[in-house]
């Protein structure tokens, strides 16, 4: 009974401290909305899918990567509708593009985290906290020039950028990944410390 119930109580926990993140996950992410490089929103949500994942695994961090991807998905859709020109040129291509990126993220997260956490935490945090971000715009990079090329083409024009490859990596995410990338990587001390402190005090 006493296993029964320990198991029990894990999981709760367990549950418990995801449905923290997720929330932690959506409030941040609507904070970024205020910070802007470029057309589109600085990413601070990243950072408790990278703490999800370091604790819980890769599948923690694919869904906290799409909490993030949904709230990112509504919010371009029916909050400030920065997404509603690459829906109405593709809806599956979008969808696909912003789901895939975020999941996809977190999961890399965790995955890299496990691989180095025993050699030292603070490489794994650091290594999670570089791969999160590149996943995430690289992802977004490649769906632009392949499955939505043709509105990247269209928007490219409409800014009077006659190169669309210079136009998605100097306009669109250039500024903004590295904003990101630095963010994350400067957080990397003290994500440390938070997924130490997550693991001794409320993961065991």
């Amino acid at each position: 009974m006493n296993t029964i119930h320990a198991s029990t109580h894990d999981k709760v926990k367990r549950m418990a401290t995801i449905a923290m993140l997720a929330a932690v996950v959506i409030v941040l992410q609507a904070l970024s909305s205020f910070i802007k490089f470029g057309p589109f929103s600085l990413t601070l949500a990243l950072t408790p899918v990278i703490i999800g994942a370091a604790i819980y695994g890769w599948k923690a961090g694919a869904f906290l990567g799409f909490v993030f991807s949904a709230y990112v998905f509504c919010s371009g859709l029916w909050i400030d509708g920065s997404m509603v020109a690459m829906i109405q040129y593709s809806f599956l291509g979008t969808t696909v593009i912003c789901f895939l990126k975020g999941t996809a993220a977190g999961a890399a997260a965790g995955f890299v985290y496990k691989l180095l956490e025993k050699k030292s935490p603070f490489a794994a945090t650091m290594a999670a906290s570089i791969v999160t971000p590149v996943v995430n715009t690289g992802i977004f990079a490649l769906g632009m020039m392949t499955i939505m090329n043709g509105f990247l083409t269209d928007l490219a024009v409409a800014s009077g950028s006659a190169n669309p490859m210079s136009f998605l990596f100097l306009i669109m995410i250039g500024v903004n990944f590295i904003a990101e990338f630095v963010v994350n990587v400067a957080l990397g001390t003290v994500l440390t410390r938070i997924i130490d402190y997550f693991n001794k005090r409320i993961k065991k």
